[in-house]
């Protein structure tokens, strides 16, 4: 077992993510995240891969060699480096605590793309927050930062357990209300997204939401939001019964998976 530290991290990171890396991913992963981060262009299992690898390899590590690995790769400006830094502390989540809150949103800040911004907010910053009222409590200020990633981060934090029909929903909807007015895509695209989730188990909140600020919310937050409610509530919003791709969805399965409609959602 080798020393973990982050100048052997990140060789190991470098040498995994050359061999599986391809000049085409690289370019083709670029151009679709309007990055200007450097690609190796190595998928998003490897990444995964190469984390759980190492963490398997490191199983001791501690708290303070985590920080130092994950700053070192962020140092970096390749997309795959960081993505790995992520990945690590999903790996070794139980080492993070509230007190690495304002270390995990200096990630988010110095994100150069939302496919960084949402596995922070979702996965790793929303772990910590959890229902922890003392984390939940820093979201309001969170949705007030001039940084909009930061603000998207507020939103985003309790995803996972609104989708589980866990989280405090009238929290988000304190956030995401003075939001509905930014012209901001990757706001809207959040508020709407939360909501869709909710909506899958409890579609009575997100109703409610979009009901009460119809007047105000955007296009893109009220089609995403309600995709998948009844139909009734649809047309309370002034909706169509279905959602164009709650139809497309529902007839590809109807195909079956042979079909090239089919095949078209699945890689979407």
């Amino acid at each position: 077992m080798t020393t973990a530290t982050p100048t052997t991290a990140r060789r190991f990171f470098e040498r995994r993510f050359r061999e599986a890396g391809s000049p085409t991913r690289a370019a083709a992963g670029k151009a679709y995240l309007k990055s200007d981060l450097r690609f190796y262009g190595a998928p998003v299992p490897e990444i995964r891969r190469a984390a759980n690898d190492f963490a398997r390899e490191h199983p001791e590590l501690s708290r303070t060699e985590l920080r130092k690995i994950v700053d070192d790769l962020w140092s970096t400006d390749v997309y795959e480096l960081r993505s790995a830094g992520i990945a690590l502390m999903s790996r070794y989540a139980t080492l993070l605590g509230e007190r690495d809150l304002p270390w995990l949103l200096g990630f988010v800040r110095r994100s150069k793309t939302w496919a960084h911004v949402d596995w922070l907010a979702a996965d790793v910053i929303g772990g910590v927050v959890g229902d922890s009222r003392t984390a939940l409590a820093r979201l309001p200020a969170w949705a007030r930062h001039d940084n909009f990633w930061v603000r998207r981060t507020a939103l985003l934090a309790q995803l996972r357990p609104l989708s589980h029909e866990a989280g405090d929903f009238a929290l988000f909807a304190r956030l995401a209300a003075p939001m509905l007015e930014e012209r901001e895509f990757f706001i809207r695209k959040a508020i709407g997204w939360v909501l869709r989730e909710v909506s899958k188990k409890r579609p009575d909140l997100t109703f409610a939401f979009l009901r009460e600020h119809r007047t105000r919310v955007s296009g893109l937050t009220l089609s995403e939001g309600a995709k998948y409610l009844p139909t009734a509530q649809r047309r309370s919003l002034g909706l169509a019964p279905k959602s164009a791709r709650a139809l497309r969805e529902e007839i590809g399965a109807r195909r079956g998976p042979g079909s090239a409609l089919g095949a078209a959602h699945r890689t979407s």
